[in-house]
């Protein structure tokens, strides 16, 4: 034998229903969004900027002591 007044009403199936459709949409788009390949890096696309050193490179000569003579 049943309950008396156990049955839902229905606007109580219908947020149920909402509740387990919308929970499943989400799922979805997340499961999506996580086996898409990730979106290139804006900065990697553009041409490399080459960097300029601190310094002018200086001649082997000039590395050497002042006042040492270089070997011939």
């Amino acid at each position: 034998m049943s309950y008396p007044n156990s049955a839902l009403a229905v606007w109580q199936l219908t947020l149920i229903a909402l509740v387990v459709v919308s929970s499943l949409a989400v799922w979805l788009v997340l499961v999506y969004a996580a086996a898409r390949p990730p979106r290139p890096n804006r900065e990697a696309a553009q041409p490399a900027r080459p960097v300029q050193p601190a310094e002018p490179p200086r001649p082997a000569d000039a590395l050497a002591e002042p006042g040492h003579a270089k070997a011939a």
